[in-house]
């Protein structure tokens, strides 16, 4: 692939974002294939060391905020008609209703998401603080004279504090995996807008 392919490729793929973020990135990344042509690489070689189309367009979306691509493939590029009025105000009741549902619908997941995910990480906290009231009451009844009980209370303690250890990679994992499970969703409401229709 040569530098004009990339490109052109390139603006296909970039086709829903704005003609001015399009022309900036394309002027971009010519620039950036001519620099390494200048450093002694071919465009071959400058291409591959760029990346796939793919893999541009993709940091491209994620580094392009959401609100940017929404305003630009909602803002209307021509008149409204007045029949089109008339039925966007008369069915309202319905598209208007099935709209706040699902964002409704679709919130409510991603809240008891995260909500899991700080349900996990109190579990955490309690079996810390379990661990630690264990150890010290097991050193208490130590202390008391009641060896037995305050060796198996001590214990009690090494083993809640054990699970503390296991629960801390469990939470970590799930708020990474939420985590990632945002970025992905948003990135795929990115990508949704700025796909290009098939002509």
């Amino acid at each position: 692939m040569n530098k004009r392919e990339f490109l052109e490729e390139l603006k296909k793929k970039l086709s829903g974002l704005s003609q001015n973020d399009v022309k900036e990135h394309l002027d971009f990344y010519g620039e950036m294939i001519d620099d390494m042509i200048e450093e002694g690489l071919t465009e071959q070689a400058a291409i591959l060391k760029i990346g796939t189309v793919e893999e541009v367009v993709s940091q491209i979306i994620s580094d392009t905020p959401l609100t940017k691509i929404v305003k630009e493939r909602v803002t209307t590029k021509r008149k409204i008609k007045v029949l089109e009025i008339v039925l966007l105000v008369l069915g309202s009741p319905l598209w208007l209703s099935l709209l706040i549902a699902g964002f409704t619908v679709a919130f409510s997941l991603y809240i008891s998401l995260w909500a899991v995910v700080i349900s996990l990480w109190a579990v955490f906290a309690s079996f810390i603080g379990a661990a630690l009231g264990s150890l010290i009451c097991g050193v208490g009844f130590i202390l008391g004279g009641n060896n037995i009980t305050g060796v198996f209370v001590i214990g009690c303690g090494i083993a809640l504090a054990g699970l503390s250890i296991l629960m801390f990679f469990l939470c970590k994992l799930a708020t990474k995996g939420t985590a990632f499970l945002t970025k992905r969703a948003i990135f795929g409401i990115k990508n949704c807008f700025i796909k290009k229709e098939e002509a």
